[in-house]
């Protein structure tokens, strides 16, 4: 009973995963092949696809058209060495077989042209909806916050490509490789319906055996590209974060970090290559033993004289044809469980990137007006998993050309305040008024430094700004950062940037950005906490001559010089806003200590021991 139950569950499961594939695979190809969205694919690429699709099928139809047509002119061909023995009838059936045999290897070359062709342009497509989707309503920032895809960089990069040329190689494949086996054995039952009989059972037998040793490697492949997406991004992580380590002299332990996922992924590979034994050694013992077959069942009808030469040397052609067919074809199921985990983790990346841009039901969020100032209106901020209280009830309007400076403890949400003016956090209540965010300029703690020439990094994000060499050689004197263009050769050098600047010279050249751009809003997250005062002093001077309205995150006491208003949370939620002067008095009141207070420790220390 319990055996019966384990098999019904096994089978179920088994429907269940084909159907949630077809699916995939329905989600992934059927926006090419068959767009039904208006602002889907042109009409006109479409029928190209479509077109070079049914070139396709025509080139593999003459391909065993052809190969069929040469085993009866090989057959032939034998017929006049062995029995004619005709040299003119030979000459100009052997030119015949030449050119059948000619006209097969440009079929075969010019058919894996067209498919890989098909494939590239499928890749192309993908790739396009795909990098689409993830830069589509900063996608590509809220899935590290709301879903458990691991490495979709891997998954952009090393993941796509193969599902279009895996799903062309297979279905061409496999379209191919069937009319080939179906032509040649009707050939074969033109000469023996015995020995069609005996292939068909003997296919079947080998059909379940390989889906059975395919279905165990996809699970391997799975867990396989897991764990090298997860060897790879260690090493990517040892890269971007070289200084730090070598500061902390980290070595060892990434290094031990690194081989533990290394050998994650080399017992995988294992496990793939002891699977892949079983597979390579059935595949040829079932290739060999229909080679054999021909001559155990034609070579006593030819002894007893019943059937010619010519027709045995085209039933061992076409058994060896069939025996190769099935053979590729059991190669091509064994590559499916890769294609199908290609095509799971594609689909779930998908799946993710679009529920984490979809507005969530039944929740509030902190409505957001499109205006020329900046105000929090009742403004009650949340994380994004709505379980923690960032700031309650937030009343407040930044005048144009003011600064206000946000302080408080550290973990209070003074970036995420900034993170809901970007509009990257709205979970909560009340309203947020903030201009275009084109017209906002955001400058990190950490800069982001693009991989790009020096004139691409002053000029980001607007990179279609022109402006000369010498507008940019007087800014980058503005911000002291004359010098670097003594390490390259001119603004147009592309060089490792983030490598080669420390992390004041990348706050300053964060700034010269501002300088040339502009901005009527400036958002600054802890902007020169790298800079000592004077560097300091000196942009904050040339962003208030920029008449920008502007909000900075710090904890330095330098930066009231710079600001009007000062905002303070505070661990309950709680805060206040004052001029830069009140809270300056205020926390003068709260940090000078009491005459007497001070009198008395000096007295008490007196009593103790020395």
């Amino acid at each position: 009973m319990s055996t019966q139950v384990i098999q019904n569950q096994s089978l179920t499961n088994t429907s269940s995963g084909f159907t949630r594939f077809w699916e995939n695979v329905k989600a992934i190809a059927g926006p090419y092949w068959y767009p039904t969205n208006l602002n889907g694919r042109a009409f006109s690429d479409v029928i190209q696809a479509w077109g070079m699709l049914v070139l396709l099928i025509l080139l593999i139809i003459g391909l065993v058209g052809v190969t069929a047509f040469n085993s009866f002119v090989d057959r032939y061909l034998i017929d006049v060495i062995i029995q004619d023995k005709d040299t003119s009838k030979f000459f100009s059936t052997l030119s015949l077989y030449g050119l059948g045999l000619l006209l097969i290897t440009f079929l075969t070359g010019l058919t894996k042209f067209v498919r890989k062709k098909i494939a590239l342009d499928w890749y192309q497509w993908l790739n396009q909806q795909i990098l689409e989707k993830y830069f589509s309503d900063r996608a590509y920032y809220k899935i590290n916050f709301s879903s458990d895809i691991d490495n979709p960089d891997q998954r952009l990069s090393q993941e796509i490509e193969p599902i279009a040329r895996t799903a062309l190689n297979f279905s061409a494949t496999l379209f191919e490789k069937i009319l080939e086996m179906t032509t040649f054995l009707i050939i074969l039952w033109s000469i023996s319906q015995f020995a069609v009989a005996f292939l068909l059972t003997y296919t079947i037998i080998g059909n379940l055996i390989a889906v059975y040793l395919s279905q165990e490697l996809d699970k391997i492949t799975q867990e396989e590209l897991e764990s090298k997406a997860d060897y790879t991004y260690s090493l990517t992580h040892v890269r971007n974060h070289a200084e730090s380590i070598a500061f902390f002299r980290g070595e060892n332990q990434e290094l031990n970090i690194i081989q533990r996922r290394f050998n994650h992924l080399f017992k995988n590979s294992e496990s793939k290559i002891d699977w892949e034994r079983n597979k390579d050694i059935f595949n040829r013992g079932y290739r060999s033993i229909i080679q054999i077959f021909p001559y155990l069942i034609f070579a006593p009808v030819y002894i007893r004289g019943e059937i010619d030469f010519g027709q045995v040397s085209q039933a061992v052609v076409a058994c060896s044809m069939f025996a190769n067919g099935l053979a590729t074809l059991i190669d091509e199921f064994g590559t499916s469980g890769r294609f199908s985990s290609y095509v799971e983790r594609l689909a779930d990346f998908s799946d993710a990137l679009e529920t984490v841009t979809k507005q969530p039901e039944n929740v509030s969020t902190i409505k957001t007006i499109e205006e020329n100032h900046l105000a929090f209106d009742d403004v009650t901020l949340q994380t994004p998993d709505y379980e923690q209280v960032i700031v309650e009830d937030l009343s407040l309007t930044v005048q144009a050309g003011e600064g206000l400076l946000i302080v408080g403890p550290s973990g209070r949400g003074k970036s995420s305040l900034l993170r809901a003016i970007a509009g990257l956090w709205n979970a909560g209540t009340g309203r947020l008024v903030r201009p275009p965010l084109k017209e906002l300029l955001f400058l990190p703690q950490r800069p982001y430094i693009i991989l790009g020439t020096l004139r691409e990094q002053l000029l980001y994000p607007n990179t279609n700004h022109q402006m000369t060499d010498a507008e940019l050689k007087e800014v980058l004197q503005q911000v002291n950062l004359q010098n670097l263009l003594s390490r390259v050769d001119n603004f147009d050098t592309e060089v490792p940037w983030e490598n080669i600047l420390s992390l004041g010279e990348q706050q300053r050249l964060a700034f010269a950005r501002l300088l040339v751009t502009r901005p009527s809003f400036t958002i600054l997250d802890e902007a020169t906490s790298a800079l000592d005062l004077k560097n300091e002093g000196n942009l904050y001077q040339q962003l208030q001559e920029t008449k920008t309205t502007f909000i900075s995150v710090g904890h330095r006491e330098s930066l009231y010089d710079y600001h009007q208003w000062v905002l303070e949370l505070s661990q309950d939620s709680s805060w206040q806003l004052l001029t830069v002067q009140d809270y300056r008095n205020q926390k003068a009141s709260i940090t000078k200590p009491a005459t007497n207070t001070q009198i008395q420790i000096n007295e008490s220390s007196k009593d103790k021991p020395q």
